[in-house]
């Protein structure tokens, strides 16, 4: 294969998938229709101009045929009063008007066929371009429903318009989220660490770390004191000072 043979290949393959792409068969269904309307509208103006031409030879035929039956009660008025010559003059006259209506039924014969041609033809285009709207319109409203349903399918799947970059945008605010919450997390450890410091608190770090030690001690001193007080208070001894006490009272 050439080199530019194979050139052409691509270039046609290129302009073919550009045509199929940027063709909407509706808009072809609808104007494939407006040319078989014109076509009919042309077959009507071309049968208009035959059938008036037919009427043309019919009247042309009609005035022959009268100049003939004219040009024979001449003859007989002529024989009548014995003017032979004037007689067979009529009769020339009869037979060219014969003549000439013979041509114009000829002529007749020949549109008027046509004319039925033609009638035929305008009837069976009629039919057919009925039978292209009906059949377009149901087409149209096949594809459309193809259309809506690819267009669902596509949403349902995520590859439909629009839905990919929601797609995106959602895994785009899950990355953030994720990000935030260890940022949070980064944040915490280092003020609980004391790499980082509240600015509220004007407390240096030693500081903070024996405020925490004494409270945790004052704590545990507390709750040994809970615990020795309930464990005196459980013995013979500490129940009998509890009842002194209470008499006291």
């Amino acid at each position: 294969m050439s080199l530019f043979k194979h050139a052409s290949e691509i270039l046609q393959a290129r302009i073919n998938h550009f045509l199929n792409n940027a063709e909407d068969p509706s808009e072809t269904l609808d104007l494939s229709y407006e040319k078989m309307l014109s076509s009919l509208q042309e077959t009507k103006r071309h049968l208009a101009d035959v059938v008036t031409e037919k009427v043309s030879l019919e009247n042309q035929m009609t005035e022959a045929q009268k100049a003939a039956d004219r040009a024979e009660a001449d003859a007989r008025t002529a024989l009548a009063a014995n003017r032979e010559d004037l007689a067979k003059a009529e009769l020339a006259q009869k037979q060219s008007a014969l003549e000439k209506l013979q041509s114009l039924k000829d002529a007749h014969d020949q549109i008027a066929a046509q004319a039925d041609k033609l009638t035929d033809y305008e009837r069976k285009l009629q039919d057919r371009i009925e039978q292209f709207r009906s059949q377009k319109e149901v087409m149209k409203g096949e594809m459309l429903a193809a259309k809506s349903e690819v267009a669902a399918g596509e949403a349902l799947s995520g590859i439909g318009k629009g839905m990919d970059d929601a797609g995106e945008a959602m895994q785009r605010a899950m990355d953030r989220t994720k990000q935030m919450q260890a940022k949070a997390a980064a944040v915490d450890g280092l003020m609980a660490s004391g790499a980082l410091s509240d600015p509220l608190d004007p407390r240096s770090q030693t500081d903070r770390e024996m405020d925490k030690l004494r409270e945790s001690g004052g704590v545990d001193a507390d709750l040994a004191r809970l615990k020795a007080e309930m464990a005196k208070g459980s013995t013979p001894e500490g129940k009998a000072e509890a009842d002194s006490d209470t008499a006291s009272h």
